[in-house]
């Protein structure tokens, strides 16, 4: 089943001679329970088709269409909800709030929401994510790989349809790196969550079902890796 539709998608930057063209026409579409790698070059637009996908970046031209909602088709407060709750954005510098602890950090988009923190679902994601025992600590009490499994809970407290991870990695030693990568494609399978990520490390794309490669903001190719 569908869960992603994007047509004909473009973002430009600037105007005139300085014009950059990010994105050139992009279409695709993604099935419910994916995990697709995005690959390419820096500043190919990978990351902005990602953000774009996410409802965090405004497209110059297109339609991108996530279970079945026209994204942009909505008002501003109404795209803001509907981000919180139908996307899990995973950053690579974490983007925590450093006053807030690890529960509070995690349970964010809930609590920004005004609506009832699922307590067992909580204790799930930080049993899963080796939390437990840290659930008091802040950002600055953690290390890397800790702070980066504190932002996939954030992403993935609300149940979201789309997990976005954009170079989940790239702040992180290989063996760091491959536990989230584990804990992404657990989150994957477990819950069907359908999982895109943005990464330049070819040994994380390999382990998608699909690889789509970005060129100058147009795809370039876009294989399955594994049925």
């Amino acid at each position: 089943m569908e869960i992603l539709r994007v047509e004909n998608l473009s973002k430009m930057y600037g105007k005139g001679e300085s014009q950059v063209v990010a994105l050139d026409d992009v279409s695709l579409t993604v099935e419910k329970g994916e995990f697709v790698a995005i690959i390419g070059a820096s500043g190919s637009g990978k990351s902005t088709l990602l953000h774009i996908i996410g409802g965090v970046d405004v497209p110059t031209g297109g339609k991108v269409y996530l279970d079945g909602q026209d994204v942009y088709a909505q008002s501003s407060e109404k795209l803001a909800i509907f981000r919180r709750r139908q996307v899990g954005l995973i950053y690579q510098f974490y983007n925590l709030i450093p006053t807030l602890n690890v529960v509070e950090n995690i349970t964010l988009p809930v609590l920004m929401d005004k609506r009832e923190v699922n307590q067992e679902r909580l204790e799930e994601l930080l049993h899963l994510l080796g939390l437990s025992e840290r659930r008091n600590h802040l950002p600055n009490q953690l290390s890397g790989g800790q702070q980066q499994r504190v932002s996939i809970g954030r992403a993935l407290i609300n149940a979201p349809a789309v997990m976005l991870a954009d170079e989940p990695t790239g702040n992180l030693d290989s063996q760091n790196g491959q536990d989230i990568v584990n804990l992404m494609k657990y989150s994957n399978k477990m819950y069907g969550q359908t999982l895109i990520v943005v990464t330049h490390e070819e040994n994380i794309a390999l382990q998608a079902d699909r690889i789509i490669s970005i060129s100058d903001g147009r795809i370039a190719q876009d294989e399955r890796v594994r049925a």
